[in-house]
């Protein structure tokens, strides 16, 4: 009996670390969009984008943290290399699909949680899909009113401030509000 609940515990920290793997490559891809954001002038969209790299970091240090719980060390790799200089309207289609295929491999991981018996872990990704999904409606408005506006889009957030100062992260910062 030992052994089995071993084994299904190692299942679980084997899908958490590649969860961790997923956030952690959100985190330096985002980040580097934030910069080139930035320095395109593109406050509004700049400080969005450092946000949403906040809350998966969140996402990131919560799954090390359950993992720790189950006896398991953490990945410290990322999954996938990042894209840099990217156009505008190029980041939002992409992260589009980065944030579908998330919450698609999420579903899969709370499977594997609930066929190991562990819905502490399942819940967890519960709550980060939610998460996930604001990210990608955020995403795919954003790609929407490019593909829509265009250049008048763009203008009007061309020169916007991205000054954010200390935050709770895109999802918990507009809870707050």
């Amino acid at each position: 009996m030992a052994a089995n609940k071993k084994t299904r515990k190692e299942k679980v920290i084997e899908v958490l670390n590649k969860a961790r793997s997923m956030e952690l490559f959100a985190i330096h891809q985002y980040m580097n969009q934030h910069y080139n954001l930035s320095d395109k002038d593109y406050g509004e969209l700049a400080a969005n984008m450092k946000l949403i790299a906040i809350d998966e970091m969140r996402h990131a240090e919560d799954f090390a943290e359950r993992i720790k719980e189950l006896g398991g060390e953490p990945t410290a790799q990322k999954d996938g290399s990042v894209k840099g200089g990217q156009a505008v309207p190029v980041i939002y289609e992409d992260d589009v699909n980065l944030e579908d295929n998330t919450i698609e491999a999420y579903n899969q991981f709370i499977k594997v949680c609930e066929e190991e018996g562990d819905n502490v872990t399942a819940r967890l990704f519960e709550r980060i899909i939610d998460e996930e999904q604001i990210h990608l409606n955020y995403y795919e408005n954003t790609s929407n009113h490019i593909k829509t506006l265009g250049d008048t889009f763009l203008a009007k957030i061309a020169g916007t401030p991205s000054d954010i100062g200390p935050s709770k992260g895109f999802v918990n910062g507009a809870e707050a509000e």
